[in-house]
């Protein structure tokens, strides 16, 4: 459902060194909730800040949305109670779920206007904040990965504001169906050129599943492990 969006909390944070397998890792996994209005720009809410620029942030992945629902199910998995902001995500959402929407939607928010971007990939930051390290592969298996909006017009943001449907994009490319070619259906070229003529995708997916489309193929290893 789209109709009934609802912001649990809009959670930032700057990036933090933090040890990893002996080594000092810099991450900005760590976000906390905050309170009143906050200013979203083109690259992120005021206040927070990515480590790897690489993987992380920019125009097409200025904010980090985790959907609410998935919590319960983690907190089984990983055997801890959760806080909001605990997959590292900008807005907790209540009623916007992967299966709901699709790549390219727009949405107000606020005074601000956001459009999905792309699935999250979850990366081994999440092992590192977890201590689990099959935690970021567990996320990619399950779909319950999350997603980016890119800004399309700056603004205040409130967690009393709600996410309004302004635009369906008219290709209802979803999520979960991204993360399916992506990440199970690997060999589906037909699936592959479905998302590619999305013009909105973002830049990083689009090279990733080009290459795919070419006969190439993209290491994510790292990315999941933190292995180089």
């Amino acid at each position: 459902m789209t109709e009934n969006i609802k912001i649990r909390s809009i959670n930032v944070g700057k990036p933090a060194q933090v040890i990893h397998n002996g080594k000092e890792v810099s991450t900005g996994i760590n976000k906390t909730p905050v309170n009143g209005a906050i200013y979203l720009s083109l690259l992120n809410f005021e206040g927070d800040g990515q480590a790897d620029h690489v993987h992380h942030g920019g125009e097409d992945k200025a904010v980090c949305v985790y959907p609410f629902e998935w919590y319960a199910y983690w907190e089984q998995e990983i055997g801890t109670a959760l806080a909001f902001g605990a997959f590292g995500e900008n807005l907790t959402t209540e009623g916007m779920v992967e299966d709901d929407i699709c790549i390219g939607d727009i949405f107000e928010l606020g005074e601000a206007l956001v459009q999905v971007s792309q699935p999250r990939q979850p990366c081994f930051k999440l092992a590192v904040k977890y201590g689990v390290p099959d935690l970021p592969l567990k996320v990619q298996q399950t779909g319950y990965t999350g997603y980016y909006l890119r800004v399309l017009r700056e603004g205040l943001v409130s967690s009393e504001d709600r996410l309004i449907l302004s635009q369906r994009h008219p290709a209802r490319v979803t999520l979960t169906f991204a993360n399916q070619i992506m990440h199970k259906d690997k060999d589906n070229m037909d699936g592959v050129s479905r998302i590619l003529e999305v013009t909105e995708l973002s830049d990083s997916w689009r090279q990733t599943l080009a290459k795919r489309l070419n006969g190439g193929q993209t290491p994510t290893k790292e990315r999941l492990t933190g292995d180089k």
